[in-house]
């Protein structure tokens, strides 16, 4: 009987554990990725020293409360506009639909968006893109915000937010030869979001 119980209180903690895990390695991936990216001559947004010098994106530690389940309220009948970019240019998204969810008790909304060059794109057609500022900006992380790559669920109306896999966009690194988007004033949240890629602003000097 005792074995029975001691079982019956160990096995959440174990799948609690392997749970975990899975999530970290899914973290510790995206990082990796990112980092051979950005050692990658064909794909770094980095250029001369800075790429020369370049070894590893700073990270915050990994924090598994910034790994949120939220709700998604889809848009209907959503119109294609405009959003600004650092160059003064414009590129062409369409609103996905808006996510709520909850974050040291309170409740927050971001929108998320749709390339409309992007979804033309066989591998990017479920591909939504969440641009966001928050009061690291500046400080810890780039001032112009940071951005999160997610999927379309395949069923129902949540969505995994995982900021510990947000990043920079290129243009924090080589404003000269990328055009990023600039996050919509309606997905600036009021807190900190310590998690996902550090900055060091010595890329502009």
């Amino acid at each position: 009987m005792k074995k029975s119980i001691i079982l019956f209180l160990i096995l959440p903690l174990f799948v609690f554990a392997q749970k975990n895990s899975k999530e970290m390695v899914e973290i510790k991936k995206f990082q990796k990725t990112l980092n051979a990216e950005y050692l990658n001559p064909k794909e770094t947004p980095l250029r001369g020293e800075n790429l020369a010098n370049f070894k590893k994106h700073p990270f915050f530690p990994v924090d598994m409360k910034y790994r949120i389940t939220a709700q998604i309220t889809k848009t209907e009948n959503a119109i294609p506009f405009e959003i600004p970019t650092s160059s003064g240019k414009t590129k062409l998204y369409i609103e996905y639909g808006r996510v709520n969810f909850k974050l040291d008790g309170k409740s927050y909304a971001l929108t998320l968006y749709q390339s409309l060059d992007l979804i033309k794109q066989e591998k990017y057609k479920d591909y939504l893109f969440l641009p966001f500022r928050d009061e690291t900006n500046g400080k810890e992380t780039y001032g112009g915000g940071k951005y999160m790559d997610l999927r379309i669920p395949k069923k129902g109306n949540t969505i995994i937010l995982d900021f510990n896999q947000s990043y920079q966009p290129y243009c924090a690194y080589n404003a000269h030869d990328y055009h990023c988007p600039i996050v919509p004033e309606e997905n600036k949240l009021p807190i900190e979001i310590r998690a996902g890629v550090m900055y060091e602003d010595i890329y502009h000097h």
